[in-house]
């Protein structure tokens, strides 16, 4: 692992995100390395030759003046690194954000594989609304190990409901979902009870890692071959389609609300949670930023 310390003038970042007014990413790559992740094209700005997984910048910035300037903001920690990666544990880098913003009136939604973040639930918890979100995409230890080097799905359900027991709200986010390998209902199952909302996102394979994943689903599942190459080289979404009606009367038979937009994830805390599909980006963010 390759680690240098870099010098920013901020860490927050004004967001075009429908969720968050600003972006913090304390770390530039990530030492998970997932095999999908979308975040690999910030390669092509830092400036990096390394292979994604393989480096990490440590961020320092200016200590922040006036943090109350952004009370009523909401901050997502974690749009393109993991802000509770492995070198959190020694660089505090997160930690060190939050500390900053504690007391200024700010929200944070914070989006992790980790359970170093366990670390920090007294500090999370003085946040007003905070949510923490963790990617789960399967059960199977073996897929996961294969797909990243993150923290077991145990772990990361056991950190949910950590959280989730002290009263912050927190998402199960079911991201990437793959083709006739990740098991939905099963993880639904799972986690519904720890957790106020949970998010289904597809697998949308671009850029450089496209062939990464074609070609493990060639050698691990060749029976899957036809499937992908329907969805990912002829542009069908009818199996999207299938999940989706499956997904709303899986929900139904559950007692679970099932969306296309999370307007309504300010809900009790004790209500079961929502289940938004983000199956179609083009159709669900339009709808999303009216919020």
């Amino acid at each position: 692992m390759i680690v240098r310390d870099i010098t920013v003038k901020s860490v927050l970042t004004k967001s075009n995100l429908p969720v968050a007014d600003y972006s913090v990413n304390p770390y530039v790559g990530c030492a998970h390395g997932c095999k999908y992740c979308y975040a690999s094209f910030m390669k092509r700005f830092s400036g990096h030759p390394e292979p994604w997984g393989e480096f990490v910048d440590v961020k320092h910035w200016p200590e922040i003046k006036n943090p109350g300037r952004y009370a009523g903001k909401e901050l997502f920690l974690g749009s393109v690194t993991d802000p509770y990666q492995p070198i959190e544990e020694a660089c505090r880098r997160t930690r060190t954000l939050l500390e900053q913003m504690q007391g200024s009136g700010c929200t944070v939604s914070i989006a992790t594989k980790s359970d170093l973040i366990l670390r920090d639930l007294d500090l999370i918890k003085t946040f007003p609304n905070a949510r923490v979100s963790w990617s789960i995409n399967t059960l199977d230890e073996g897929f996961r190990a294969d797909m990243d080097e993150a923290v077991s799905i145990e772990r990361r359900l056991d950190a949910m409901k950590a959280f989730h027991d002290a009263g912050v709200r927190t998402t199960c986010f079911i991201s990437p979902i793959f083709p006739g390998i990740t098991d939905v209902p099963a993880i639904i199952r799972r986690a519904k009870a720890q957790c106020n909302l949970i998010w289904l996102e597809n697998l949308n394979l671009r850029g450089g890692y496209k062939k990464t994943i074609l070609d493990y689903i060639a050698e691990k599942r060749p029976d899957l071959v036809p499937l992908y190459r329907a969805i990912y080289q002829q542009k069908d979404r009818s199996y999207w389609n299938m999940l989706d009606a499956q997904m709303q009367e899986f929900t139904a038979e559950q007692g679970l609300l099932y969306v296309r937009d999370d307007d309504s994830i300010r809900r009790p805390f004790d209500a079961p949670p929502i289940v938004v599909n983000y199956f179609f980006h083009e159709q669900i963010v339009p709808s999303a930023k009216k919020k």
